[in-house]
């Protein structure tokens, strides 16, 4: 299974921390279905880990919204709900320009270089060869790129969790999008601007993107 590449090279993670990023990503692209109860024993076979730091994830999960447990009943992957999409866009729409302006005034030399591959992996967006989940993939490595170049631990979180839950809705209708390339495209000129510091170009874009989306996801509706 494809992975989302989500930290830096050379990073060492507890077992804990892989088996969340890995629960979380499988989550986020519905690879577990919404509503589909959640294994303990099976997660834990399938990472190759024991079951307390399936556990431990589990804790961050339900804090994220991903999973819900319910008493005597178990725990299960959340539904992902229309209704919650103006919830998540109001929150965007403010934060992900922030991060976007924060990002160009503050991306060290290795952000700059890791948000320059993206942007060459962004190139073939556009080709036959990538389906749509490889696509959503890339989609949320860039928004996680430019995240992690805010240098702000705190707005990265907040945004981290509100871009999966986007990402959830836009899983759940991609089969009705007739266009999945040219919105992950439209990060090339953004990452662009990032790469540049010019920060009031990058919030202009993140701004029109997260409008982009919504109205993407009305219009599949």
């Amino acid at each position: 299974m494809q992975q989302v590449a989500t930290e830096p090279a050379g990073e060492e993670l507890s077992l804990a921390e892989r088996a969340y990023r890995a629960i979380r990503d499988r989550l986020v692209m519905l690879e577990i279905r919404p509503g589909a109860p959640i294994n303990e024993d099976q997660l834990a076979q399938s990472l190759g880990v024991g079951r307390t730091p399936v556990r431990e994830a589990l804790k961050r999960l339900q804090y994220e919204r991903l999973i819900a447990t319910y008493p005597r009943r178990g725990t299960f992957a959340t539904d992902v709900n229309i209704t919650d999409l103006a919830h998540i866009s109001e929150v965007r729409q403010e934060l992900e320009p922030l991060a976007a302006a924060l990002a160009a005034r503050r991306a060290t030399a290795a952000d700059r270089a890791t948000l320059t591959a993206v942007l060459r992996e962004l190139e073939g967006a556009d080709s036959p060869q990538r389906d749509a989940a490889e696509l959503m993939r890339l989609d949320l490595q860039v928004h996680r790129a430019i995240y992690a170049a805010t240098h702000n631990p705190y707005l990265e979180d907040t945004l981290v969790r509100h871009d999966n839950l986007a990402t959830r809705i836009w899983c759940l209708f991609i089969d009705r999008l007739s266009d999945m390339a040219g919105h992950v495209g439209e990060h090339g000129p953004l990452i662009e601007a990032v790469v540049a510091g010019d920060a009031d170009k990058a919030a202009q874009l993140a701004h029109s993107h997260v409008e982009g989306f919504e109205r993407a996801i009305r219009a599949a509706i």
